[in-house]
């Protein structure tokens, strides 16, 4: 006999809980989440790229001799 969905513990009667619905996301959420992208996409060109080329260099500077 199989469970109809007037039965308590059926997978119907079960789904009538989980059935969730979707909120859009704000118009300024999503301007914020930009924004935080343009600022990480400049951030890493301009002051990580630069400081990880000074860091990583293959020839360290010549020292001047002591005489």
């Amino acid at each position: 006999m199989s469970p109809t969905p007037d039965q308590p513990h059926s997978a119907q009667a079960e789904h009538r809980h989980h059935a969730y619905v979707t909120n859009s996301i704000p118009w300024w959420v999503r301007v914020v989440w930009i924004g935080f992208w343009v600022f990480t996409v400049y951030y890493t060109v301009v002051y990580l790229f630069p400081a990880l080329q000074r860091e990583i260099e293959l020839h360290p500077p010549v020292k001047a001799q002591a005489k």
